[in-house]
């Protein structure tokens, strides 16, 4: 049921935007997974997903490098750092846990599409968000974006497009970064047996670019899908850690 799973979960991340890192790690986290291979299983799914999506959006031209070079330039190096910092199995899964819920919560409020006046944030601001976000990326192995956006879109940093570029670019940055500082402490010989969850991901996060680029697709409707998605899981992994 794992693959099955992970199909779900990135064609309804990929319809919104996002890469599933952090539902991967749920899941992989509930289902008994050995606890070395969660993060770097769940950063590569966020690698295969977000991939065709930057493709996308570099294509068409909606990446703002102004806005989009401040969160990366502090982001990266600050995910490779978290990834090489070694944490408990239970800080693991309550920072986890603490992730999902506050993004299941971002997610189901997050503002509709928006053509209203937009602003820059400086250099100092973007800076700060893209290190933390950073850093909890790397230590957890997930991307960020699902944070990132929302902020975004609620401070009016940018149009929804360049937002959603910027957020694409992001996860897969951060993931890459993640992934390096993760493997610094190993990479397992098991984690080739779980190449079905790769293919999954490839399937889904294909077929959900295709849903969340068709016009008539409910983007609100898909977001609040997948919020109560991320909650239910969350639910079960607080069960699992009390």
């Amino acid at each position: 049921m794992l693959p099955i799973s992970f199909f779900i979960i990135a064609l309804l991340y990929a319809t919104v935007g996002f890469g599933g890192g952090s539902s991967y790690l749920a899941l992989l986290t509930v289902s008994d997974v050995p606890y070395l291979l969660i993060p770097k299983l769940a950063l590569i799914c966020n690698l295969l997903v977000v991939s065709g999506g930057c493709y996308h959006y570099f294509k068409n031209k909606h990446f703002n490098i102004r806005l989009m070079l401040p969160f990366i330039l502090s982001s990266v190096p600050m995910a490779f750092l978290g990834g090489m910092y070694a944490i408990s199995e239970n800080t693991f899964q309550g920072l986890l846990a603490g992730c999902l819920i506050l993004a299941g919560f971002r997610l189901l409020f997050i503002p509709k599409s928006s053509i209203e006046l937009t602003h820059i944030p400086s250099w100092a601001t973007s800076m700060a968000i893209g290190g933390i976000l950073g850093a909890l990326s790397g230590v957890v192995g997930i991307g960020g974006g699902i944070f990132l956006a929302p902020l975004m879109l609620n401070l009016r940093w940018g149009k929804p497009k360049e937002v959603a570029s910027t957020a694409s670019a992001f996860i897969w940055l951060n993931s890459l970064s993640g992934l390096a500082g993760q493997s610094t402490k190993g990479i397992p010989s098991e984690i080739f047996n779980y190449w079905p969850l790769f293919i999954a991901v490839i399937l889904g996060g294909q077929i959900g670019s295709l849903f969340g680029s068709h016009p008539k697709i409910s983007q609100s409707s898909i977001q609040r899908l997948t919020a109560l998605l991320i909650l239910l899981i969350s639910i079960r992994l607080i069960i699992k850690v009390l």
